[in-house]
């Protein structure tokens, strides 16, 4: 009966991390394959949002 549970917690396991691994590929290629000139249009506009901001916590990044 444990090996049952220890089997069906490998194949739980790998279809979940088999299926987040292909929504991040398939976003990838479907931005590249299909973004046009607006791949980085989201980024780009929170870039320019956030010009002047203040940075705060973390640590000090050097830019």
């Amino acid at each position: 009966m444990a090996q049952f549970f220890i089997d069906f917690t490998i194949v739980a396991i790998l279809v979940i991390g088999i299926t987040a691994l292909m929504g991040v590929i398939l976003n990838g290629i479907g931005e590249n394959v299909f973004g046009g000139r607006k791949k980085r249009l989201h980024t780009a506009m929170s870039e320019h949002i956030q010009i002047g901001w203040k940075t705060v916590g973390g640590k000090r990044a050097s830019r």
